[in-house]
């Protein structure tokens, strides 16, 4: 079974675009069994997707949200995170039975990567392994080693934006329930980096409804 476990919807306000059916209809169409929406700081974008999926198609509600130390995403949620302190964030994604990673760790680029230290490790469940939006393949690397050397889950996910990227980065699993296979690391990575073109088109998105909300 194959997942993409970073996607974002037009309900991830400033950067966000994609319709949830498109991408309901995209993740079928790129054979994906399944997709985590993780829009920032909501999981309205996962459960619009969630009323458009197919039977055949997962959709696990996720957000992506800043912490007082950087992004962590909750996978797996029932409700609206509401915290911004790092830690009680972690608590409120435990305390709805969700998972807790790091996305984009060590990505140099991203003023929001939280670059989690040994002291995390107790905390929070996994780290993304390979983000295809990460620039420089190092960042992806380190956040590998650093999963391997603390024994956490290594996700991935192709940290989508617009339409030719989703499914460009998951995880594969044999184990059909999910949330299992990544709390036991019964899953193995895969994905390819997104043109960077796509970064393009998001500061022109966001510069865009930037003038617009100034208006």
């Amino acid at each position: 079974m194959k997942f993409d476990l970073h996607v974002h919807s037009k309900y991830s306000l400033k950067c966000g675009y994609m319709e949830p059916k498109m991408i309901a209809r995209l993740a079928r169409k790129k054979g994906l069994n399944g997709i985590a929406v993780t829009d920032h700081d909501t999981i309205k974008g996962a459960l619009k997707t969630r009323e458009y999926a197919d039977k055949g198609l997962i959709v696990v509600t996720g957000s992506e949200i800043m912490t007082s130390r950087g992004e962590v995403i909750g996978l797996f949620l029932s409700d609206e995170i509401l915290s911004t302190d790092f830690i009680d964030v972690i608590e409120e994604i435990h305390d709805q039975s969700g998972i807790a990673i790091v996305p984009h760790p060590f990505d140099t680029l991203r003023r929001s990567a939280l670059r989690p230290t040994k002291n995390d490790v107790g905390l929070i469940d996994g780290v993304e392994g390979f983000n295809a939006r990460n620039i420089y393949q190092k960042s992806n690397k380190d956040a590998i080693k650093f999963g391997k050397e603390h024994k956490l889950a290594i996700t991935a996910g192709s940290d989508a934006h617009f339409s030719n990227e989703v499914g460009n980065a998951g995880v594969i699993t044999d184990n059909e329930d999910l949330r299992e296979a990544i709390l036991s690391r019964q899953i193995e990575i895969f994905g390819k980096q997104n043109g960077l073109y796509n970064h393009a088109f998001t500061k022109g998105l966001k510069i865009c409804r930037k003038i617009k909300q100034s208006l």
